[in-house]
């Protein structure tokens, strides 16, 4: 059965946490809005390519841009059965907005499915509603998500946690377990 769901977005946003999951949810039959604040559909947000190439953190590249295909101010929460939290540094500004941390904390609040990656905990601690919850996330976020009172879950950059209906993971190099327990959380066959 095909899901609504919503993925916020923001300026640099990291680009394949952006594009493969909204592309990889459209593929399967879900329809997905992606939204950012003060845009509305046919805008765009740039986004930012990150890799690990041996430095203490991750560069920084431009990304591309990643059209919107639904309007923020139109969102209704309530109207959406999933929420997408794609990472980079659109969450550290994104937690900062009350309509979206407002959004958010609807999902969380009402038990419905949540994928976020990366620094997307950013934006799920902002919410209040983590505590004791098991999350993962790039580990600069570690300190976030424990003081925000849940278990951060230090795994591999190529894997992911679920809790409940909760799916977070390090970084894009997870999509594959991500995006995996992510449709399984959402009740998603797919058949060969």
């Amino acid at each position: 059965m095909s899901k609504k769901i919503l993925m916020i977005c923001g300026d640099f946003g990291e680009d394949y946490e952006t594009m493969v999951p909204f592309q990889a949810l459209l593929a399967v039959g879900h329809q997905v809005h992606a939204v950012a604040p003060d845009k509305k559909a046919g805008d765009f947000v740039i986004t930012a390519i990150h890799d690990f190439e041996g430095q203490q953190t991750y560069s920084e590249k431009p990304g591309h841009r990643f059209t919107l295909n639904a309007s923020f101010a139109d969102v209704k929460p309530e109207g959406y059965d999933a929420l997408v939290v794609p990472g980079g540094r659109a969450p550290e500004y994104l937690r900062m907005n009350a309509r979206v941390v407002e959004i958010t904390k609807h999902f969380l609040a009402e038990g419905k499915p949540v994928a976020a990656i990366c620094h997307g905990a950013q934006l799920l601690a902002a919410t209040g509603l983590l505590k004791g919850r098991r999350v993962s996330a790039y580990p600069a976020c570690q300190v976030e998500v424990e003081l925000a009172g849940a278990e951060y879950v230090g795994i591999p950059v190529d894997q992911a946690v679920t809790d409940g209906k909760l799916v977070t993971a390090p970084a894009w190099p997870a999509h594959p377990a991500w995006i995996a327990q992510f449709l399984a959380v959402l009740g998603t066959r797919i058949t060969h």
